[in-house]
């Protein structure tokens, strides 16, 4: 995909853990995996009457998807950041076992405790993990095959979202036992036997960022997230979307408008 947080971790990507709703869920009305089933209806999707142009009219609770100031994702244009000595992002990721859902908007990744980033002496934990394809973000209006949103929350329950982009390449290996145990079942989360993940191999090896305020990505919108995208793609192989885009060929909300808005550079 913490009662206010649950929320919001839900939409950010499909953003936080646990059901189809759990955490930035992501719309399944592309392409389903032929073990899959239909998946159930969902209210909202990415295209047509309940697409990302509707969300905001759906229910009250989603009004903010048409009527906020601080909306995600963005198109960076690099010529137009505001370079600063922001603090380096410290991961201190640790491995965890695979648990994972095809929650009928995206696949997601319910990380175990323990795991985390440190910024500017600040700690948030990993709830869980997500992709998107074709990536949200788009950098100088490149968009990307696949992109990643790892969710995080602190203390006070601010969450901080780090977008990883893929570009086409070699395989990669990080990548290959969570796209090897894709799931079958829709909407059930299911812990793989004997399987680990360790998103330290994900990292590109430079974590230079980009830094704005924004919101979930997905309904309810809510603008209570900062934004780390990092500047570095990391590889991954045709056959590698290939399996993904089994399950899901698009579930990618469009660009929102900056309005105003300061995007960080690390130096």
């Amino acid at each position: 995909m913490i009662s206010r947080m649950t929320v919001v971790s839900l939409a950010l990507a499909a953003l936080l853990p646990l059901s189809a709703q759990a955490q930035h869920a992501q719309p399944a009305q592309h392409a389903q995996h032929a073990q899959h089933g239909q998946h159930a209806a969902h209210e909202w999707t990415y295209a047509g009457v309940t697409g990302p142009a509707k969300w905001g009219g759906i229910k009250s609770d989603y009004v903010t998807c048409k009527t906020g100031h601080q909306q995600s994702p963005i198109d960076i244009h690099t010529n137009a950041t505001t370079k600063a000595d922001l603090d380096p992002i410290v991961f201190e990721y640790q491995p965890s076992p695979l648990k994972i859902i095809d929650n009928g908007h995206t696949v997601q990744v319910n990380y175990a405790p323990g795991s985390g980033i440190a910024i500017g002496g600040v700690r948030h934990e990993l709830l869980q993990f997500h992709f998107h394809t074709p990536s949200e973000e788009r950098i100088n209006g490149k968009q990307y095959p696949l992109g990643l949103h790892l969710v995080h929350k602190n203390a006070d329950n601010k969450l901080a979202v780090v977008a990883v982009l893929f570009k086409l390449g070699k395989e990669n290996p990080a990548l290959t036992n969570i796209f090897n145990n894709l799931p079958k079942e829709a909407e059930v989360e299911q812990a793989v036997e004997g399987v680990t993940i360790d998103m330290m191999q994900i990292l590109p090896p430079t974590q230079g960022y980009y830094n704005f305020p924004g919101s979930l990505t997905t309904p309810p919108c809510s603008e209570e997230a900062n934004w780390f995208v990092l500047k570095t793609p990391v590889e991954m192989s045709k056959a590698q979307l290939a399996q993904f885009h089994k399950l899901y060929k698009h579930n990618a909300r469009p660009v929102q408008h900056l309005n105003g808005r300061v995007v960080k550079e690390s130096k």
